[in-house]
């Protein structure tokens, strides 16, 4: 999912000029190792430093970020099966969304290659996920970074005395027009209406799975309490955003991934992550490799993959990104916390299927039709 600020990727080749190599092995033409990644997560930085490890361990291998940068599911899917790249960054819950379609086009990760020291390094919780488990108990995935939907609330206006613990104080009238909510990605805006009702973020999904369309039919009426309950917090939010939130004087309570805070904080903010009760709905960013990959190759993407969950891209991605890093080795993001206990299996976002998304959709559209201007 597009979160980020988005930092130049061009390759910085000076670097290889002085690799202890002779000028006939630099001389050989290297083969691609190609990245499909998000904006900002990989820098000039990091292809230089992978790219000289490659050369000095000698590898004829150089990696590249293709372009486009990743956008979305589908997006990131047509791409892996175009077979336009050879290692990619997916959020987890693309992995087995639409019956497991980009899963099919993944191979394992063999968490014991000697290769990938900086494994043994990332948080327990984080490395056995599901949804990133293939169908012989596999992963398909390694993790590198996550966060959440976090409510930030700004200190320098409102006493601890009056902070909210609850997501249902976002209807209560004293925070009415005075938070923002995320209006690109929606169903997060569904799960915290779910979660106000003492329900799971994800009920919908999991009674699709369970195939109770009583349950669902009861939750999605038209003029059922749960959608009154859905269309009062779109009528009680200050303000949506897309890419990134905004900060005014109206808005004390700011929705955010996490790196919008991150950087007004720099600016002398005062903003800080409710901890909300019901718990954060969560999103996790993996590196994976695509069906294919072999021999050399196979190691030299394994090489790239262990640098990125290693302890300098891990301290990188918590600083400047804001987001939880996957490896113990760094200090935990002061902003978000620790991920043993932020990142709950039970929180992050599952692979909705199409069922889910319409009715969704219908849900939403109700709910904006009949906000008050």
């Amino acid at each position: 999912m597009k979160k980020y600020i988005g930092f130049s990727l061009i390759i910085a080749i000076s670097s290889l000029l002085v690799s202890p190599f002779s000028i006939s092995d630099q001389s050989s033409e290297a083969q691609v190792l190609r990245v499909l990644t998000w904006e900002g997560y990989v820098t000039d930085s990091d292809l230089s430093h992978v790219n000289q490890l490659l050369l000095e361990q000698g590898y004829d291998y150089r990696v590249e970020v293709i372009s486009p940068y990743a956008e979305g599911a589908e997006q990131m899917y047509n791409l892996i099966r175009g077979k336009e790249c050879d290692i990619t960054f997916l959020t987890l819950f693309f992995i087995k969304m639409k019956k497991e379609q980009t899963a099919k086009l993944l191979q394992p990760v063999n968490i014991d290659s000697p290769r990938l020291t900086n494994y043994q390094h990332l948080y327990p919780n984080l490395a056995r996920l599901k949804m990133g488990i293939d169908r012989d108990g596999l992963p398909l995935y390694i993790p590198w970074g996550g966060g959440i939907y976090g409510f930030y609330i700004d200190n320098d206006r409102v006493p601890v005395s009056l902070r909210p613990y609850s997501v249902k104080a976002l209807w209560q009238p004293e925070w009415r027009h005075k938070f923002s909510l995320n209006g690109a990605q929606e169903w997060y805006n569904i799960g915290l209406t779910l979660m106000s009702q003492g329900e799971s973020p994800f009920y919908l999904y999991e009674e699709f799975q369970k195939e109770n369309r009583s349950g669902v039919m009861v939750k999605s009426a038209p003029d059922g309490a749960f959608q009154t309950q859905l269309t009062a917090l779109y009528d009680a939010a200050g303000s949506f955003w897309t890419d990134a939130p905004t900060f005014n004087d109206e808005l004390l309570i700011v929705s955010s991934w996490g790196p919008e805070i991150h950087a007004e904080n720099m600016r002398g903010g005062n903003w800080e992550l409710i901890d909300f009760e019901e718990g954060h709905m969560a999103w996790l960013d993996t590196i994976n490799f695509v069906k294919g990959l072999s021999g050399r190759k196979l190691e030299a993407a394994e090489i790239f993959a262990n640098y990125f969950i290693g302890k300098e891209v891990q301290n990188r991605i918590s600083n400047e990104l804001s987001m939880v890093p996957a490896s113990k080795t760094v200090p935990v993001n002061t902003i978000l916390g620790d991920p043993d206990k932020i990142l709950n299996e039970n929180m992050f976002v599952p692979p909705y299927d199409q069922r889910s998304y319409g009715l969704m959709k219908k849900m939403l559209e109700r709910a904006k039709e009949q906000r008050q201007p």
